[in-house]
């Protein structure tokens, strides 16, 4: 049957066979315990689903995606249900049932001479990163869900983060994988090479896939020396443009340590202070625009508090920067950090707001945000732009903020067309419509607005190789 076929499959008839299969505690049907797997987080999809299936091992999985083929049942698979774009969600039209990925947590081996972890799809990050540090290593993804998002979703969304610029995405974190595929079968490709030459590059195809072609069940991860000195500061500076000259300078200063580089908006921070608790202002003068900058190294010296001095003692000798405020202690370099978590937290409270997860070149950005604030305060006067994010690697998160006193739901009801003109800018600068959030259900059209005709060729070609009865994660990333 095809996924999207109107008939409704027997849903009593497949649970009771994943039940016979699995065991009852792999398969959840009340309604209360359904509901928190189908509410996206920011609450603008909510899924139906029969039942959610949760399995324990890469076997069951398998079973699992093997009984839903037989009965026509698509399959959503599910992370830490922290994604941003309804690629998690089931929606009623595709008749799927959601499969969760949480009971696969255990981390399978750590292996510090080699430098890798592997773990299942359903370990959270932050207790990668614990098992990581445990044994004197660093596994560098760094996100503000990273309690609660889940390895196997980072996987499938390519995820980012603060630390992209130095370490890479997910993609460049990965050294193999485990996939159970669409008819059930299960690729054991879980290698620790950091060489293999012998053709496609088959883990690649999952990376960033959502679940079209496959559900990730365990993954093999590169880990890293620890930092032995870690230096923070949060500098003000002219604009975004004396912001990109300051990340070459520190890179170039501090031989290429330079960890996260973080723009933020004077409006953001204002929005922190406001909503957020304990957070407070590291400068004594307000100021428009805003760096914090972290860099890091294998040695603890001090050399490298001495190059983060010098760099800005010249940066404000050449007006590139006005004040800054370089972290004392762990402590202070905490509440450094809170500022930029603050921002995502306090934009809740002023009302609706229209996000995007946007790329260009890093050269580009202070043009970007220029061109893309004035299209926006044109397209609806009074809006509020609060450009903030990773100017260390082009991915600006450019969320607009209602005007005030504006009503939430006529604004919010305009998001389409506004995001339509960000991103058709965003094209037009050669940059992407999606940095680091993911296409899922949000952004399929908009994806097929823009790609080249040959790269949506190529995408639909992979799908109906792997996924011939588009079974996997329906109407997300290549079709609707």
């Amino acid at each position: 049957m095809d996924a999207r076929s109107p008939k409704i499959p027997d849903f009593d008839a497949l649970k009771q066979r994943l039940v016979e299969a699995l065991g009852e505690k792999a398969v959840v049907g009340e309604a209360e315990a359904i509901a928190p797997y189908l509410e996206e987080q920011r609450r603008r999809y909510r899924g139906t689903t029969p039942f959610v299936i949760r399995p324990g091992s890469t076997e069951e999985v398998a079973t699992a995606v093997k009984l839903c083929r037989a009965a026509g049942v698509p399959i959503v698979p599910q992370g830490g249900n922290t994604g941003l774009v309804g690629g998690a969600v089931p929606f009623a039209e595709d008749h799927g049932v959601l499969l969760s990925l949480g009971r696969l947590n255990r981390i399978r081996k750590v292996d510090p001479v080699d430098y890798s972890i592997t773990v299942e799809a359903g370990c959270i990050l932050q207790q990668v990163q614990q098992a990581a540090a445990d044994v004197d290593r660093l596994f560098p993804l760094s996100l503000g869900a990273e309690g609660s998002c889940q390895i196997g979703g980072n996987l499938s969304t390519n995820a980012g983060g603060v630390h992209v610029l130095r370490y890479g995405n997910m993609r460049d974190l990965v050294l193999g994988l485990e996939v159970v595929l669409p008819d059930g079968r299960i690729w054991h490709g879980l290698r620790a090479l950091r060489k293999d030459n012998t053709g496609y590059a088959l883990k690649h195809l999952f990376v960033g896939a959502e679940g079209t072609l496959g559900i990730i069940t365990a993954a093999c991860l590169k880990l890293f020396p620890r930092p032995a000195e870690t230096e923070v500061a949060f500098v003000a500076v002219r604009d975004p443009a004396a912001a990109v000259e300051l990340l070459g300078r520190a890179r170039s200063a501090t031989g290429d340590r330079v960890n996260a580089f973080e723009l933020i908006p004077r409006i953001g921070l204002d929005f922190a202070l406001k909503h957020v608790e304990g957070i407070e202002d590291p400068l004594a003068e307000p100021n428009d625009w805003y760096v914090l900058v972290e860099l890091a190294s294998g040695r603890a010296d001090g050399s490298l508090r001495e190059s983060l001095e010098e760099f800005l003692a010249a940066a404000i000798e050449d007006a590139l920067v006005s004040d800054a405020a370089l972290a004392a202690n762990e402590r202070q370099a905490q509440a450094f950090w809170a500022i930029r978590e603050g921002i995502v937290e306090a934009q809740k409270f002023e009302g609706g707001s229209i996000k995007h997860d946007v790329s260009v070149a890093v050269s580009r950005t202070p043009e970007f945000i220029a061109r893309a604030s004035k299209l926006v305060q044109e397209m609806v006067p009074g809006i509020r732009p609060v450009p903030f994010g990773h100017v260390g690697d082009g991915n600006i998160h450019f969320n607009l903020s209602q005007p005030e006193g504006a009503d939430r739901e006529d604004y919010l009801a305009r998001w389409e067309e506004v995001s339509q003109a960000v991103h058709a800018l965003v094209v037009d600068m050669g940059g992407s419509i999606s940095a680091e959030h993911g296409i899922g259900h949000m952004k399929v059209d908009e994806n097929a607005r823009f790609k080249s005709p040959e790269e949506l060729d190529l995408m639909r070609a992979l799908k109906r190789a792997l996924d011939p009865e588009g079974m996997m994660n329906p109407g997300k990333v290549v079709e609707r």
